[in-house]
C-alpha cells in the first residue's frame, strides 16, 4: 500500500490519531448516556436504596427486562468511566460489583435543591440538538443569523415565545444553575448587595436566583424584568416583583442592575445597547449605582486547566449555534464596557467557570 511506504509515515502515530478521531466522533454517547441516566432517575434510585446497589437490583427497580441486563451494565460502565458513579461491593464476601453515588451524581438527584437535572434535560433536548445538524450548511449560507434559525426558521427567543414547552425547559435549565450561583455569591461576595435600596434583575427569567437575594436582603426592593411571556402569571412577594418588557427599549431604574448570563447570548452591538440602556437607569457610582454581571471569562488557554478551557469553548460554540452570541475574554469585555460609557470594573473569580463583574459608570 502506498500509504505505508517510506519512513515518513509512523504507523503508531496514525493509530493514535485514529483513536483521537474516534473518541471525539463518539463523545455524544457520553452526553446521551448521562441524559438516559437522568431520565431513568438512576441517581435517585441508588440514593433511595440506602447502600451500594448491584446490577440486578438496579434493573429490578428500573423495571428493565433481564434480557437488557448487559445493556444496563454497558450504560453504567460508561457513566462510571465519566465519574458519575463508582463501583463498590455490597459486602466483603460478595463478589458482585455494585454502584454508589459520587460527589457529582448527588447533584443529579431530583430531590436535591441544587440539582443539575433540568439543565441536562434542557440542553440535550432535541430542539437544541437539531441546529448542530445544520452547522456546516449555515456557515456557507447568509440567509440565517444562527444555525438555530436555519433549523427552525426563527430565532430561539421567537421559538420559545410560542412554544411553552421550550420556554419552560429553558427557564428551568437556567434556574437550576442560578440557584447554585446565588448560594456562592451570598457566601463569597455578599458585599455587592449591601446598602442598596433597589435591584433590578434584567433577563431574570422566573426569578429563582432573585428570590434568594431578596430573602437575604429584606430591606432592598428587587424587580425581575424579562419578556412578557416569560414573567406572565408569576406572582411577586414582599420585596420582590415581576415586570415584563424589552431590555432593548428600556429597563426599570435601580441602584444596581444585574445581568446574569445575558451578554453572552448577544453579539457585540446588542451587548453595547443593553449596557447603555442599563447605564441610563442606575445612579452615580458614589450613590451605589452599578451593574453586576455574571459571565464566563475566556482567559489565556495556557492559564486555564484543560478541562475548564474545553467547557468554556463548548459554551462559546453553543452560543454561536443557538443564539448568535459568544463567551468573551476580559480584554474583549472591557472594550464593550468602554463603548457603553463605563469607566471602571472589578472582577471576582468566585463562580468556578464564571465570575462576578462589578461595572461602574
Amino acid at each position: 500500500m502506498d500509504l505505508i511506504k517510506g519512513d515518513e509515515i509512523n504507523l503508531d502515530e496514525l493509530l493514535e490519531a485514529q483513536a483521537h478521531v474516534w473518541n471525539h466522533t463518539f463523545r455524544f454517547i457520553s452526553s446521551m448516556s448521562l441524559k438516559c441516566a437522568v431520565e431513568l432517575q438512576i441517581p435517585d434510585i441508588i440514593h433511595n436504596h440506602g447502600q451500594a446497589m448491584n446490577l440486578s437490583d438496579l434493573a429490578l427497580a428500573l423495571g428493565i427486562h433481564h434480557s437488557k441486563l448487559h445493556c444496563l451494565h454497558c450504560l453504567m460502565r460508561i457513566l462510571i468511566h465519566s465519574g458519575f458513579f463508582a463501583e463498590s461491593k455490597t459486602n466483603p464476601t460478595d463478589q458482585q460489583k455494585a454502584y454508589v453515588l459520587t460527589r457529582v451524581s448527588h447533584i443529579l438527584r431530583k430531590d436535591n435543591p441544587l440539582s443539575s437535572t433540568p439543565f441536562i434535560l434542557g440542553m440535550l433536548d432535541p430542539v437544541l440538538l437539531k441546529p448542530w445538524q445544520y452547522l456546516s450548511s449555515w456557515f456557507q449560507n447568509l440567509d440565517h443569523p444562527t444555525a438555530f434559525s436555519a433549523a427552525h426558521g426563527e430565532s430561539m427567543w421567537d421559538y420559545a415565545g410560542h412554544e411553552p414547552r421550550v420556554n419552560h425547559f429553558f427557564n428551568d435549565a437556567i434556574a437550576s444553575d442560578r440557584l447554585l450561583a446565588a448560594s456562592v455569591v451570598l457566601s463569597k461576595c455578599k458585599g455587592v448587595f449591601e446598602g442598596l435600596k433597589s435591584v433590578v434583575d434584567v433577563g431574570g427569567g422566573t426569578g429563582i436566583i432573585t428570590k434568594v437575594f431578596a430573602k437575604a436582603f429584606p430591606q432592598t426592593e428587587f424587580t425581575v424584568f424579562d419578556l412578557p411571556y416569560v414573567v406572565h402569571g408569576l406572582q411577586g412577594c414582599e420585596n420582590l416583583n415581576y415586570l415584563g418588557g424589552n431590555m432593548f427599549e428600556g429597563v426599570p431604574h435601580g441602584d444596581m442592575i444585574m445581568l446574569k448570563w445575558i451578554l453572552h447570548t448577544w453579539n457585540d452591538q446588542d451587548c453595547i445597547k443593553i449596557l447603555e440602556r442599563c447605564k441610563e437607569e442606575i445612579g452615580k457610582k458614589e450613590n451605589g449605582g452599578k451593574i453586576v454581571i455574571m459571565e464566563m471569562i475566556i482567559q489565556n488557554q495556557e492559564l486555564d486547566e484543560h478541562q475548564s478551557t474545553e467547557t468554556k469553548l463548548f459554551f462559546d460554540m453553543g452560543m454561536v449555534v443557538c443564539l448568535g452570541g459568544q463567551e468573551r475574554s476580559e480584554q474583549h469585555s472591557s472594550k464593550l464596557f468602554a463603548h457603553a460609557g463605563f469607566t471602571h470594573y472589578e472582577i471576582y473569580h468566585i463562580l468556578g467557570l464564571r465570575c462576578v463583574i462589578e461595572l461602574f459608570p
